[in-house]
């Protein structure tokens, strides 16, 4: 089946909260989810996080389900991946998430997990767009309800997948005064740590502004003084983190999945390789080869990374990004349980001592083209590509790619020593710049 989407993009339906994705689009977008399912009354869950806009949106989406003859299951503010595990365990057929993960407050966006826990395939998302302009068939209304205890549940699936002793242990959160803000204090308290917070005060106007995965300074500079010796930051949303050790050096993804690759490969519990995209860096790939740990890789994109592990059976792989997933527990990147599993991976030990892999310094430029699908037929570009691979083979690597959304081409080096990196991209983008600007 060919499928062609138009408002879905990696992660749901996202844009401007009131212009695009307007009240309602979100009453359609639930009507026909709700319309595309087999049950006779399904049940959506319907979660949200700290935006202003979220509220409107969520009671927007409520009414299209219960208009097509669904029941609509509130549970309130909770992180995107505690959709995917409630959605599964009471027996839902469908979750919907209200957030725009990572994006400034001004935008929303809306996604969607499968009974079994999983985010929504190509196919499915072009059936729900394809009814909504189609006539839709009389129904009885359904309801709308409030759903209590999803916190608690999602917190003893945490504890239980993660049973931690933490006592002794200091730690700073940086929750991006987003979903994780209840959630993520409360299991690391639960297992026994000292908590420091940080952006755990939303106002509806504050998720992601300055603080959280994509704005590393306050969490580094926080923990510099502090008496914590770790610190880990999360998105919007809660589906990704980063970390910080005590002297306030970050660790993006790359090193949090080497960290617990390495791990678990020890004590022969990964069962297979590790799955992770194009992004990661090449350090990486020598931290697992001296491990001895297959590694896949895939296009941008962790709906990507969960089709590569599901397909080899795999378990663990992410993004350097922070999107972290361990299938395990969840099918889609977790946030506060990657946290977890790093403390797991840790015990004793210090991230500033840990060193599961030694990054090689990355250049990355994003040039602006009149059309970045141009990129696939300039020849002399991907010539030069070749030339700088076979100069940099076994010591760095090139990657040059169109942005999925953007008049973009971006040009990525690493290599051994940052000059070389700069050097090579500045003869890359010179190139990109001269061929398609």
């Amino acid at each position: 089946m060919t499928t062609t989407r138009k408002l879905f993009g990696t992660d749901g339906v996202r844009g401007e909260a009131g212009t695009f994705l307007s009240a309602e689009l979100a009453t359609a977008l639930g009507r026909a989810a709700t319309a595309s399912l087999d049950a006779q009354r399904p049940q959506v869950l319907i979660v949200r996080d700290t935006r202003e806009s979220g509220p409107m949106l969520e009671a927007a989406l409520a009414a299209g389900i219960a208009a097509a003859g669904g029941d609509a299951l509130l549970g309130g503010v909770l992180p995107t991946p505690a959709a995917a595990i409630l959605v599964k365990k009471l027996g839902f057929d469908l979750a919907a998430v209200v957030s725009a993960s990572h994006n400034p407050y001004r935008d929303n966006g809306i996604k969607f997990f499968s009974a079994a826990g999983t985010k929504l395939g190509d196919e499915a998302e072009a059936r729900i767009e394809a009814l909504l302009d189609a006539e839709q068939r009389p129904a009885e209304p359904g309801r709308v309800h409030e759903l209590n205890g999803g916190l608690e549940d999602y917190l003893r699936a945490l504890q239980a997948a993660f049973p931690l002793d933490l006592s002794g242990q200091k730690v700073m959160l940086d929750c991006a005064h987003g979903a994780t803000f209840r959630a993520a204090p409360a299991i690391f308290e639960r297992l026994g740590a000292t908590v420091e917070l940080l952006g755990a005060e939303p106002d509806g106007r504050n998720i992601n502004a300055g603080c959280g995965s994509t704005h590393l300074d306050a969490l580094a500079a926080g923990i510099a003084p502090s008496e914590a010796t770790i610190g880990f930051a999360f998105d919007g949303d809660g589906d990704r983190v980063l970390a910080v050790d005590g002297s306030g050096r970050t660790h993006d993804g790359d090193e949090l999945i080497a960290l617990a690759a390495r791990g678990m490969s020890a004590r022969g519990e990964l069962g297979g390789g590790v799955a992770v995209t194009v992004m990661s860096n090449y350090g990486f790939h020598q931290a697992m080869e001296a491990a001895g740990i297959e590694v896949a890789i895939t296009q941008v994109g962790d709906r990507y990374v969960l089709d590569e592990l599901r397909e080899r059976g795999w378990a663990v792989g992410g993004e350097q990004s922070g999107h972290i997933i361990d299938t395990r527990f969840v099918a889609t990147g977790d946030g506060i349980a990657a946290a977890l599993m790093t403390m797991r991976e840790l015990g004793e030990r210090r991230l500033d001592d840990a060193a599961p892999m030694e990054k090689l310094p990355q250049t990355l430029v994003n040039v602006n083209v009149a059309d970045r699908e141009a990129i696939a037929g300039a020849s002399a570009v991907w010539a030069a590509v070749e030339r700088e691979e076979a100069a940099l083979e076994g010591r760095g690597r090139v990657l040059l790619r169109p942005s999925g959304t953007e008049p973009l081409v971006r040009v990525m080096v690493e290599a051994p020593s940052a000059a070389e990196a700069e050097a090579v991209c500045e003869r890359l983008v010179s190139l990109v710049t001269q061929e398609l600007a």
